[in-house]
């Protein structure tokens, strides 16, 4: 497992190509869920993508404070479902809170599918306020400290 953070402008044309398809596989098609993925924000965030054997498995984006929501943030976290079960989505939402403490980026805030509500509060985060439907799935907004 190999695990790299890059800014937009240093995605490869096939690193782009694999993290829509990635998203739109799980998020789109998986969760049958049509929404538009490519939102326009991901030249603003930083790009952490989750490799085993050179195929990309995990990812999320990052964003600083004051660009997707005035805290920093991370969202659009995947793990590709073969590869379920390894651990990669507590890798991808540590790597992403490390990344934002070391930038000194926080609080953190993200907005959370809310049947991941446990898995987000065994890293630290809590919920607050009220669920709220996002593309027609349950969320919840949490923080993390």
């Amino acid at each position: 497992m190999q695990t790299l953070i890059k800014k937009w402008d240093d995605l490869s044309i096939n690193e782009v190509q694999s993290i829509f398809s990635l998203r739109s596989e799980v998020f789109i098609v998986e969760q049958e869920c049509p929404f538009q993925d490519v939102d326009g924000r991901d030249p603003e965030a930083d790009h952490l993508l989750l490799y085993e054997n050179s195929i990309l498995c995990g990812y999320t984006r990052i964003f600083p404070k004051n660009t997707y929501f005035k805290e920093a943030s991370f969202g659009r976290t995947v793990v590709k479902k073969k590869y379920r079960g390894k651990g990669y989505g507590h890798v991808l939402v540590k790597e992403s809170i490390k990344y934002l403490k070391n930038k000194k980026e926080s609080p953190i805030k993200i907005s959370a599918q809310s049947y991941l509500k446990r898995f987000y509060a065994s890293h630290g985060f809590t919920a607050t306020g009220e669920e709220y439907l996002e593309d027609n799935i349950a969320h919840t907004a949490m923080f993390f400290e």
